[in-house]
């Protein structure tokens, strides 16, 4: 369970720093930012593994740029499911979804260092 929280703590603190960086990413409130780290786990865990089967071979005749935008698919149906936390473009869905992945992996790197 403490493994989950800390999970949930890394992305909600990672998705607030690229609200905060990125003009095109908006989160409204903190209960806004603390449900849309939650439905971005559950979209990145669930919806996400299906769209990288569907467009694998779109991904290997791109070398694997195309799964940049596959997780800006996912970053946007999550901005779109949780109310307060919107996108203005699905350039900021990408660009959303990579700041959020190099964030919450530095951060990560640091919480498993102690």
């Amino acid at each position: 369970m403490t493994t989950f929280l800390l999970h949930w703590a890394v992305t909600a603190a990672a998705l607030g720093v690229t609200a905060y960086i990125l003009p095109g990413v908006h989160v409204a409130s903190w209960s806004a930012l603390a449900v849309g780290a939650l439905v971005l786990g559950l979209v990145n865990a669930v919806v996400r593994p299906i769209l990288v089967l569907l467009t694998l071979p779109i991904t290997v005749l791109t070398l694997g740029l195309f799964y940049l935008i596959v997780n800006g698919l996912a970053f946007g149906l999550a901005a779109a499911i949780v109310p307060g936390f919107s996108l203005d473009s699905a350039l900021w869905a990408v660009l959303g979804a990579l700041v959020v992945s190099l964030v919450s992996g530095f951060i990560g790197a640091f919480a498993k260092a102690d």
